[in-house]
């Protein structure tokens, strides 16, 4: 038997998933609710696995849930921190919270749940034993076997081969390996025993692999392939009752990975999905993968009854009027309240919760009348419910679970379509804790986030301030758990939902990540600190490396609004000598010190996103000389590196493709491509040949890398992107200490302004580069050379050519990671390359 306090965390585990996290209600049509009613009736469960965000098959998801009506969820073993981002300036932590809601809101749309472990994406790696020699292996072994244990599934699916390392990203064949291995241990009780406190061991009935005749090479080889060990679903199926088909409602939802540019259009038609059988009991019934699994209520001790009660339902199904079922809805809860069934009980309880309350009608939520509140604080609370059904409805009390003392005792009957509103001031206890990815909380590593509490590994989100409303619906009590909102009239977009937050009373933020000092001279440092309260009064001090100075010791603030901002400045002098350090800064407020940073991610496809993390931002004394001044910069995907030039005295401006003319270049000393622009700015084709024309002129260009593929796919809008034959590859380097060979070292983009050595590749982040090329003109010359251990050396990280009487410069080097890192000898080389052909400037 499960602990009680334990198996409340189990319990708040299961019913995250059913959360909206701050999106619109969940207000079901009439067809919507048979669905539920049919998912009721269906007590199976598929787990799919495999590495990141975007991995997962969003028609098999979407099949089994909305086709098969099974438990559906995807573990993505990390949350896509170390991938690029097309919409925006998030890297890192901050594009794994966008990619962490962006899965949410794709399983919104194909009906399944999302599953995480403890693995940080830390960036490309080629084979699995360099994967396991960066995340703790045993730890996210571990967490699988716990999403296992938690979830339950009789089906388990991997995106990827277990048997083929080095064929793919070493995260996809890790992420199957682990899958492999959990499958066995998941049912042993000597495997992580301690997971055993508060949860039971579970065997799943079967494994598969999710193949292709992408995994074989071709479909003529797929075809010859032996399928003796094969399911074959068809999963472009059909449904009516939604007027789309599996295919759209995929496509829907993988067009949520916006930040991955993996929009894509809806299918119709027979599309057939292949499984090969890995482990486990073999389905006599290969285009059945539940053969042999008991799917129905009699699975359950005591489910025979319910099922007899809601197949009934389902059979009689009222669309016009569904609350005519309540009654016998109502019947069935009760006899699913007393299952000996831990975990059916909690599952088929909340269902039928959600279709009690949909077929009744019921409208209620909590709207809070300010976005966010602090800890040991007050907010105004705005209650709503309306019985739109006409049901015999009773308002017990809504109880506030922060603070349970705050509860509003109610026992109020709401007549039929007669809404009931009131307010209520509550009060947050001073140990709320703040509204922020969790797995960000602590300090982790470069391969694994950090999380204690076993009952929050591997869920989505952080938990929300919440209500429990307590209701009578027909005579039955019903408690229901419901998030805290905001929310707002747009005059654009009308209503909109926001999450509530809790934040802290002060933050700090300063405001250049990086700060360049090219010489011994004084520079101002700005700090933005942001008012979580009404009339914040405090002090602001600035900690600096050993060796620098920074001036006053610190500085008051007053700020009269809550959700205000003041920009404060300090005054910071570096050593002489050339030095990389972190200054934090720190507020004072009654006592109590403040030193994280608020970030918000803001997209109209997910929920507003509040990151706090550590203030703190990199100072640089770097000796740097450069040449030039007016830099234009045609933005790609998304990069930092503007600013970064501008840290270091370039003016830099910002070029739209559509001011791009034959007279509109000729100014600018060198022209700078953002990463991946030929995959997404199609503008392109039509302004190449002024670009070509500029470097034919005298100028200098320089490309950053872009991916390869096939045109209009992460490919290229721009067939004549140089003025020379140059093919981009998926050659990469991953390991950043990677050795780096001078390959001509008298080339003057290592020597001058600069003199570029060994020591200027030290401390580089995540990688050396990506997508460098492997075939050139002879008009190129390669200036580097690098390789990741065991492979042989690439030698198209950087090439340089003539054309006409300037410089066209092709880099795969990732600076888009190293400059906003701050990384110096990234700052030199960078320097050197649009200072090409001209002459010193100190």
């Amino acid at each position: 038997m499960i602990p009680k306090t334990a198996y409340h965390s189990l319990i708040l585990f299961l019913l995250s998933f059913c959360t909206l996290s701050a999106q619109k209600p969940q207000k079901l049509s009439s067809g919507e609710i048979y669905e539920q009613v049919q998912k009721l009736n269906f007590l199976g469960s598929v787990l799919y696995v495999a590495a990141h965000p975007d991995d997962e098959n969003t028609k098999l998801i979407s099949y089994f849930s909305n086709e098969v009506k099974a438990r559906t969820a995807y573990l993505s073993l990390t949350r896509g921190d170390g991938g690029q981002n097309l919409i925006g300036s998030e890297l890192r932590e901050l594009l794994g919270v966008l990619r962490t809601q962006e899965l949410l809101a794709a399983r919104r749309i194909d009906g399944g749940e999302q599953l995480f472990s403890r693995a940080n994406d830390f960036g490309f790696s080629k084979e699995p034993n360099e994967t396991f020699s960066i995340w703790d292996k045993n730890q996210v072994l571990s967490d699988v076997v716990l999403a296992i244990r938690k979830f339950q599934p009789d089906i388990i699916i991997n995106r990827f081969d277990h048997r083929s390392p080095g064929t793919t990203h070493g995260h996809h064949t890790a992420s199957a390996m682990l899958s492999m291995e959990a499958f066995d241990l998941a049912g042993n009780k000597n495997s992580f025993p301690e997971q055993l406190s508060s949860l039971k061991t579970w065997q799943p009935k079967r494994i598969f692999f999710n193949t292709s005749w992408w995994f074989y090479g071709s479909e003529e080889k797929f075809e010859q392939a032996d399928k003796s060990k094969m399911a074959t679903i068809n999963a472009g199926v059909y449904f009516g009752i939604k007027g789309k088909s599996n295919g759209e409602i995929a496509a829907l939802s993988r067009s949520q990975h916006k930040c991955q540019g993996f929009g894509t259009i809806g299918t119709r038609g027979d599309e057939m999905e292949y499984l090969e059988f890995l482990k486990g009991d073999f389905a006599k019934d290969k285009n059945n993968l539940f053969e042999g699994i008991n799917t129905t209520w009699s699975r359950v001790k005591g489910g025979e009854a319910i099922g007899k009660i809601l197949n009934e339902i389902e059979a009689h199904f009222n669309f016009k009027d569904p609350s005519v079922h309540i009654p016998k809805l109502i019947e069935a809860y009760q006899l699913v309240s007393k299952l000996e069934d831990e975990h059916w009980r909690a599952i088929k309880k909340q269902e039928l919760e959600n279709i009690i309350l949909a077929s009744a009608g019921l409208f209620f939520e909590g709207v809070s009348s300010e976005q966010s509140t602090n800890p040991d604080s007050d907010f105004t609370l705005k209650l709503e419910a309306v019985n739109q059904g006409g049901q015999d409805i009773e308002l017990i009390n809504v109880t506030f679970l922060n603070n349970p003392e705050n509860g509003i005792i109610l026992g109020k009957k709401l007549d039929k379509n007669k809404p009931f509103k009131t307010e209520k001031r509550l009060h947050t206890l001073a140990s709320t804790p703040y509204t922020s990815p969790y797995w960000l909380n602590e300090k982790g590593t470069l391969g694994m986030y950090t999380v204690k509490d076993m009952a929050m590994i591997g869920r989505p989100d952080s938990e929300k301030l919440k209500l429990k409303w307590s209701l009578k619906i027909a005579g039955q009590p019903l408690d229901i758990y419901r998030e805290i909102v905001y929310k707002i009239s747009d005059p654009e977009k009308g209503e909109i939902y926001q999450p509530f937050e809790v934040l802290p009373e002060a933050t700090a933020t300063v405001i250049d990540d990086v700060t360049i000092f090219s010489d011994s001279k004084t520079k101002p440092i700005s700090v933005k600190v942001k008012s979580g309260k009404t009339n914040l009064k405090g002090t602001i001090s600035l900690q600096v490396p050993q060796g620098w100075n920074v001036s006053p010791d610190k500085i008051d603030f007053d700020i009269v609004m809550k959700n205000d901002e003041k920009i404060v400045v300090f005054n910071v002098t570096p050593p002489s000598y050339e030095n990389k350090g972190i200054i934090a800064p720190v507020i004072t407020v009654d006592g109590q010190k403040y030193t994280q940073k608020l970030t918000t991610i803001q997209y109209d496809h997910i929920p507003k996103q509040s990151v706090l993390m550590p203030s703190e931002a990199s100072v640089v004394r770097l000796n740097i000389k450069r040449s030039g001044q007016l830099i234009g910069y045609i933005e790609g995907a998304g990069d930092e590196i503007p600013q970064s030039l501008k840290q270091i005295g370039y003016d830099v401006r910002i070029i739209k493709p559509s001011e791009i003319t034959e007279t509109t270049l000729s100014g600018f000393d060198a022209i700078v491509m953002g990463i991946r622009a030929y995959n997404v700015i199609t503008d392109l084709q039509f302004k190449q040949r002024y670009l070509l024309d500029y470097v034919k002129n005298g100028g200098t260009m320089v490309v950053q890398y872009n991916t390869s593929g096939r045109r209009g796919f992460n490919g290229f809008n721009v067939p004549d992107f140089s003025p020379y034959e140059l093919n981009i590859s998926s050659d990469r380097v991953t390991d950043e200490n990677a050795k780096v060979s001078f390959l001509n070292a008298t080339h003057s983009v290592l020597n001058h302004p600069n003199k570029i050595t060994e020591t200027d590749f030290q401390g580089w982040v995540q990688e050396r580069g990506l997508y460098f090329p492997d075939k050139w003109a002879s008009e190129f010359t390669p200036i580097l050379g690098m390789k990741d251990l065991g492979e042989t050396e690439k030698q198209g990280s950087l090439l340089v050519a003539n054309y006409g009487k300037g410089y066209y410069i092709y880099t795969g080097l990732s600076f888009f990671r190293e400059l906003p890192a701050g990384v110096p000898g990234a700052f030199k080389l960078f320097t050197n390359l649009i200072s090409i052909g001209k002459k010193d400037k100190s």
